[in-house]
């Protein structure tokens, strides 16, 4: 067991942990809204930057990526507290992932839906804001949660660039063999899942809020 000092090292690590994770999807999921919208972009040139930045970033490992922005960005000019770097790397690596189930969910907006909104004289910005993203968001939501449970696991890197998280807090502890290490993690698995848990009750609560009252145009069987 625990004691509760050691208890509250763990916890102030995962406050540490979902402020990391909260700052990351908060910028990460802007960039993201952004860029999937972008990315349907009549302009063929605005369509293969976005394309660039999804790939490029994709194809690079989130440590790789944490690394670069903490140790490579300083050789040129740009230097960044570890909670500043842990939240770019993490935003950047959500925003790729996240363009992608932008666009997809923009998509899957039925074309009526669009048209009816040109019908009633609404702009572009109106009928993207109130029509088009409501219903995408509710497609959307599913497969984000997922990845911002995905983002909260990887925030355990940035204690390698020496952010007191929940793991650093934990191997610490260890390292220091104030405790046992069955006792330490098992505790720190507790608190990760309670943080993935919040997640995907929030998730949850978005996806009914955002469901309630929109009509996708699908069309519904009647028996006749």
């Amino acid at each position: 067991m625990l004691s509760g000092d050691l208890w509250d090292r763990l916890l102030d690590g995962g406050w540490i942990t979902v402020q990391v994770t909260a700052y990351a999807a908060a910028w990460g999921t802007v960039a993201a809204v952004l860029l999937g919208l972008a990315s349907l972009s009549p302009n063929r040139l605005v369509r293969s930057v976005v394309r660039i930045y999804v790939e490029a970033i994709r194809g690079v490992s989130a440590v790789i990526l944490l690394f670069w922005v903490f140790y490579a960005l300083p050789l040129l000019g740009v230097r960044l507290q570890p909670m500043s770097a842990g939240v770019l790397a993490l935003g950047l690596n959500l925003s790729a992932y996240g363009t992608e189930l932008v666009r997809g969910a923009l998509q899957a907006v039925p074309r009526g839906q669009h048209e009816a909104a040109i019908a009633v004289n609404l702009s572009f910005a109106r009928r993207t804001w109130s029509v088009v993203l409501p219903q995408a968001a509710r497609v959307a939501l599913p497969p984000y949660g997922n990845l911002l449970i995905e983002v909260m696991k990887a925030s355990a890197l940035v204690s390698l660039i020496t952010l007191a998280d929940l793991t650093y807090a934990a191997q610490n502890m260890r390292t220091n063999r104030e405790a046992d290490p069955v006792a330490i993690f098992t505790a720190t698995l507790v608190i990760y899942f309670g943080i993935s848990l919040v997640i995907t009750l929030v998730t949850r609560l978005s996806e009914r809020r955002f469901g309630r009252g929109i009509d996708t145009g699908r069309a519904t069987g009647t028996p006749r």
